[in-house]
């Protein structure tokens, strides 16, 4: 059972390690191969949902911009795989954690992305932090 679990890990992983790849690559066949047909998209900051492969590869096609990404970390679990990616479009620089789901077939079946914005501390805290 625990050999099973792994094995399915892994590959939830491989696959949203294409993902990037070749949304990076701007390798759309590819890039939809990963997911699956009724995959969901989810963006809670702007509260839309885009359901389906079809329109979900579409939507990262017409994405404005000369966008680029790097993952900065992968964390995987058997069912569920999260990664912290950052973004440059253009002169801008934003980071994204995004929540991936994968189904029995080792697509992924849903995204949940959160793209947190950055912000100035509150003031007082000073002495306890160090600013990077």
């Amino acid at each position: 059972m625990a050999g099973c679990r792994l094995v399915r890990m892994t590959e939830l992983r491989k696959t949203v390690e294409s993902f990037w790849a070749t949304a990076e690559a701007r390798d759309w066949d590819t890039f939809a191969d990963t997911l699956a047909e009724d995959v969901v998209y989810t963006l809670p900051q702007t509260r839309e949902r885009i359901s389906g492969r079809e329109r979900y590869v579409e939507f990262n096609r017409e994405y404005p911009g000369d966008w680029h990404l790097r993952i900065e970390r992968i964390v995987a679990e058997p069912e569920q795989v999260v990664t912290w990616t950052h973004f440059t479009v253009g002169l801008e620089e934003m980071y994204a954690i995004s929540f991936f789901t994968g189904d029995e077939h080792g697509r992924i079946s849903a995204i949940t992305d959160f793209w947190p914005e950055p912000y100035e501390p509150p003031a007082g805290r000073d002495h306890l932090v160090e600013r990077y």
